[in-house]
């Protein structure tokens, strides 16, 4: 989780001088992060809420953009459901994208130990974006405008780091590229729902090619299966 911490320094000073360049305090900035504690759907909701949009328009798009959360917890509930309360709910509260991508191991969460050393790493990576967004905010309030330094780029090769290794079948391919071609085709015609829009589209598309594929199978292993 070390490296992850250091790879979103830019990505959480860009949150913080994001937030104070647009009008949040200091106060409402460091709360984002220590409650909210999702740098996407942070960095979308300042956007949106700094251009006035509606506020049925941010809550839809910030819900959508967390909605993958759900889809991490059912992927680990198995492994977390013997485990009393007072354990799953930290996992659930630091179950981020980058914990989540260390927690396909079979043995995960299974132990004691194990809850331990993963609640450790998300905790680590909890403290390194609070910490990242307190020195965005001093930045914000003391130098010029930080976006022009291209901050944001961070946002995307962290995201490319963790979805790279696990394309791994045409399904995800088709996901991660129907949602790169749709998110940069809408997001050039200023349409709002870009993302929501993106990856609802690339969910679809994986999830009927999988489907596919799957029904394909079956098919392949009916015919091939000796006749009694």
């Amino acid at each position: 989780m070390l490296p992850l911490c250091l790879a979103v320094i830019p990505w959480g000073i860009l949150c913080g001088s994001l937030a104070v360049q647009n009008g949040f305090t200091a106060l409402e900035t460091q709360a984002m992060s220590l409650l909210v504690f999702a740098g996407s759907a942070q960095l979308v909701a300042i956007e949106l809420m700094a251009g006035n949009t509606p506020l049925l328009t941010i809550l839809f798009t910030t819900f959508i953009i967390s909605s993958r959360h759900f889809l991490y917890g059912l992927a680990v509930r198995h492994k977390v459901i013997d485990q009393p309360l007072r354990w799953r709910l930290p996992v659930s509260f630091v179950l981020t994208d980058e914990l989540f991508a260390f927690s396909h191991h079979r043995k995960a969460y299974r132990t004691k130990t194990r809850l331990t050393y993963a609640l450790s790493a998300g905790f680590s990576f909890y403290i390194a974006w609070n910490l990242w967004t307190f020195i965005g905010i001093v930045a914000g309030s003391l130098l010029p405008d930080l976006t022009t330094l291209g901050l944001d780029f961070a946002i995307a090769a962290t995201f490319i780091a963790l979805v790279i290794p696990g394309i791994k079948n045409l399904a995800t391919l088709a996901t991660v590229v129907t949602a790169g071609i749709v998110a940069s085709v809408l997001k050039s015609q200023g349409f709002e729902l870009w993302l929501v829009v993106a990856a609802l589209s690339a969910m679809t598309v994986g999830y009927i090619i999988s489907r596919v594929i799957s029904r394909t199978n079956s098919q392949i292993h009916i015919k091939q299966a000796p006749k009694s």
